[in-house]
Order: structure tokens, then C-alpha cells, then sequence
């Protein structure tokens, strides 16, 4: 079984979701456009190609007739990147329009950024909007913004001034999505510079003004270029999980021969977030359905304290260990998987949380950490846990998540593994998306450290 679709002749990159007939067609970059569908985010089949090189963009149909837009580049003399249309009869075969090809305008916007375009029908101002990955001209760098194009007939553009230029990023924008949903209209797009994740703003009207959110993303810098799709009435953000493998900046140690120490490549696996809408109008993800109830079979439950006053039931333990670390290791990490449980504390501990791939000695390995007093939950590698390991990583934090941990409330874990993807979701509010690449065949297990800490409910599924 696999819970994260992986194209079999090649990497996954940008997804674009177009929605028809109760099947959700993702188109996705790899060589060129390519497609696969699906109806419940878990089974995909019907892989194909089309013809389409370019990059991100956007499919829709009108009166029959299905168009697609994205971008092309051009790198001598200098990079130029362009708007593209195609149309279709049927989604495969494409015929491109080069005579609608076009570029910015040097005047509104930078000629160094055009790209992803999105097109949605707006209903107030009846005309089609074209939004893009940008840079708006400016005095300093932080020019990156949504643009804004606007068409009767999606065939003549007029450049527009910038949706949204929050003068924030050296990038542009990318892959630019908005959508409606109830009362409010919600504008996602992603950046790599300053920070590296997909984003989220929300309105009252698609014009704005936009507000930022306390909390603005949905996963990691492991969920990439993430766009929206919708069947009317679930709604689902597609993005990727990158690889560690190509060493394109030579940043990569020779001398370490794993993948958990090298940068992070472009495309990967893909993820499926399904959206949460919150009373306040704010977006959270957890699973989609399907994944959730992916696998049948239970495992026995296999619990193993190494240190520390664990009590030990038959659905899970709990700890009190005030002044130091304890430890416990429960069963072996399969390939495939969903580790879940219900974990809660009186106090509030420094941390606990969930080890995988980890044996006795609880060092090397993938932790979970759980930290009430820090607002957060915490990824990182056992890599850091020895003396080269904190020559490597001289920052605190890998990666992390903010999350509002409650004392006396039990908050809902799931985990999900398949082979290198590490998945986490706490209570439908929290993602915390990563891979583990180096470490296989261990054992999960549980800990915490200067508090007490409960797990409860403990199920290993499998298929």
C-alpha cells in the first residue's frame, strides 16, 4: 500500500487540481505536464502525459473547451519567463496558442518574475482574473507579489497593479491560488526566501485587504508549491515532500554517505492535506478520509520502559519524572503505517513527545517533541545528538510547528509513515510534514523529560 502517490517514471513536482465529474485530475510537473486522478486522495490511477513542457499554471473549463495556462523560460541573453495558453478537447491532446504568449510589462512589474498563472472567473467585477508569481518595481529587493491580470474573453490580457504586494519577500509569489469558501476568500501562494513554505492570506472580498492569520501555514518547508482543489464541498491543498538527493548547491558533506544531512531538493512525493475551516474563518488540515482509514489490522501492542517510572496498561503508559529524561521503546516501524494515540499531561513537562527509529540506546534516531511551554512541536534528527552531529547543526531547531499545547486536555496524534515520509497531524489543527531517510527497522518509541506525560489509546495500523 502507498498513502503518498509518487509517480513511477519520475519525480513529482508542482500540482495543479482540476476538479470534473467526481474525479479530481491532477495535473503535476515532471517530464513536462503530466496527469493521474483520483476520487478520495488515496487510489490514483490513469497516469499520462501530455505534450505540455512549461511550468505551474492552471486548467479550467468554458462552453466545452478546456485551457490550460502556464509559463515558459528563456535563459540567453538573460532569463526571461512568459504566460502560455492552450486549449483542449478532451485533457490530453493540447494545442498551444503561441500568439497569446506575453510577457510583464516593465512597467508595474520586474521583467525578472512571470509565472504560474492561475485563472478563476470573478463574479463581481465579470471578467476573468489571472493571478501571478511576480515582482512588483521597487527600491529595494523585497519586491515579490501575487500579480493581477484581467481578461473579458481569456484570450487579450491587461496587465493590472498587484493583488497582493506585501513588500515582504525577495521572491515572487509562487504558484498563486485563491478560492472561495462560505464568507471568506482565501489567497495561498509560496515562497524560498525569508522563509520556504506555502502561505495563506484570508478576505471578505477577492480584493482584499488581506489579513494575516496567527498561524499562515499548513506543514513544513516539506509541503511545497501547494494548491487548492475542491469537489464543492471537501477542500484540499496539494503539495509536495522534496527528496535529499541531487546536491545541486555542493552543500552536501562528502564525507557523510546518508541522505539525512543534505539539502533539500525541488519535487518529491505528493501530500494531501485536507482543509479544516475554523469558526473564526482560519484554516487548519488533517488527513483526508481515506488515508485516515487506510489500514485494518491492529498490531499487538509491545511496550518496553528503558528508564523512568512508566505504568504500563493495556492501551497505553504514563510517567512522572520531574527531574530528568524517561524513556520507553514500543514495536517496530514498518514500511507503511499510522501510529496514533491520545497524549496529555497535569503539568507542564519541558517536553515529551513520540522517538522513531530508535533502538535501546534512545540516541540515534527521528523525534517528536512535543513542547507546551515553547507553543510548538519539534522535528529533529538524532544526528544532532553526538559532537559532529552539533558541528553540523549549529541552529536549535530543524523544523518545528506552532501548536497550543493545553494541560489536562487529551490531544489526538497521528502519525503516518511510508518508507522515508514522515507525517504528523495533532488534533486537526497541526501538520508536521519531514522525511527519514538514513534509519530503517528500529522501533518507535516514547519519552519525556522534567514533567509527567500520558499516552493513552496507543493503535499501530497496518494493512
Amino acid at each position: 500500500m502507498k498513502l503518498f502517490y509518487h509517480p513511477e517514471d519520475g519525480r513529482m513536482g508542482d500540482i495543479i487540481p482540476f476538479y470534473e465529474d467526481g474525479v479530481f485530475k491532477l495535473f503535476y510537473l515532471g517530464f513536462g505536464w503530466s496527469n493521474v486522478s483520483t476520487r478520495d486522495q488515496l487510489h490514483f490511477y490513469g497516469q499520462y502525459r501530455t505534450e505540455i513542457h512549461g511550468g505551474t499554471g492552471s486548467v479550467i473549463k468554458v462552453n466545452g473547451v478546456y485551457h490550460m495556462f502556464y509559463c515558459k523560460f528563456t535563459f540567453t541573453p538573460y532569463m526571461r519567463q512568459y504566460v502560455c495558453h492552450a486549449v483542449s478537447e478532451d485533457l490530453k491532446q493540447w494545442r498551444e496558442l503561441p500568439e497569446e504568449t506575453f510577457q510583464p510589462d516593465d512597467v508595474i512589474y520586474e521583467m525578472t518574475d512571470w509565472r504560474d498563472p492561475h485563472v478563476i472567473w470573478n463574479e463581481e467585477e465579470g471578467c476573468w482574473w489571472m493571478l501571478l508569481c511576480a515582482q512588483q518595481k521597487g527600491l529595494t529587493m523585497r519586491k515579490g507579489c501575487v500579480g493581477l491580470c484581467k481578461s473579458s474573453d481569456l484570450h487579450h490580457w491587461t496587465i493590472c497593479e498587484p493583488l497582493y504586494a506585501p513588500a515582504t519577500n525577495q521572491s515572487g509569489h509562487e504558484c498563486p491560488d485563491i478560492f472561495q469558501w462560505g464568507d471568506w476568500w482565501y489567497l495561498t501562494y509560496s515562497v524560498y526566501t525569508d522563509r520556504f513554505e506555502t502561505l495563506y492570506r484570508m478576505a471578505r472580498s477577492p480584493k482584499g485587504p488581506w489579513i494575516t492569520p496567527k498561524v499562515d501555514t499548513f506543514d513544513t518547508r516539506c509541503f511545497y508549491a501547494a494548491k487548492h482543489g475542491t469537489d464543492g464541498e471537501n477542500h484540499y491543498m496539494y503539495g509536495w515532500n522534496p527528496q535529499r538527493e541531487k546536491n545541486l548547491w555542493h552543500f552536501n558533506p562528502e564525507q557523510y554517505n546518508g541522505k539525512d544531512y543534505n539539502t533539500w531538493d525541488w519535487g518529491g512525493t505528493m501530500i494531501v492535506h485536507q482543509l479544516v475551516q475554523q469558526p473564526d474563518g482560519t484554516l487548519t488540515v488533517k488527513p483526508p478520509e481515506a488515508v485516515d482509514n487506510a489500514f485494518s489490522t491492529e498490531e499487538a501492542l509491545e511496550l518496553r520502559p528503558l528508564v523512568g517510572p512508566w505504568n504500563l496498561n493495556e492501551k497505553g503508559t504514563c510517567v512522572d519524572t520531574p527531574s530528568g529524561y524517561a524513556s520507553l521503546l514500543l514495536n517496530r516501524v514498518p514500511d507503511c503505517c499510522k501510529l496514533e494515540m491520545d497524549v496529555s499531561f497535569a503539568d507542564y513537562p519541558r517536553e515529551f513527545g513520540v522517538a522513531l527509529q530508535v533502538d535501546q540506546d534512545f540516541a540515534m534516531g527521528y523525534y517528536l517533541i512535543f513542547e507546551p511551554n515553547r507553543h510548538r512541536i519539534q522535528y529533529k534528527t538524532g544526528l544532532r545528538m553526538y559532537e559532529d552531529g552539533g558541528k553540523m547543526f549549529p541552529y536549535e531547531v530543524e523544523q518545528e510547528r506552532p501548536f497550543e499545547w493545553q494541560a489536562g486536555k487529551k490531544h489526538h496524534v497521528r502519525i503516518f509513515v511510508q518508507d522515508s515520509i514522515l507525517l504528523l497531524y495533532v488534533d486537526d489543527q497541526a501538520a508536521l510534514g519531514t522525511r527519514m531517510f538514513d534509519r530503517k527497522g528500529f522501533r518507535f518509541g516514547l519519552f519525556a523529560s522534567d514533567g509527567s506525560a500520558e499516552f493513552s489509546n496507543i493503535r499501530l495500523m497496518t494493512e
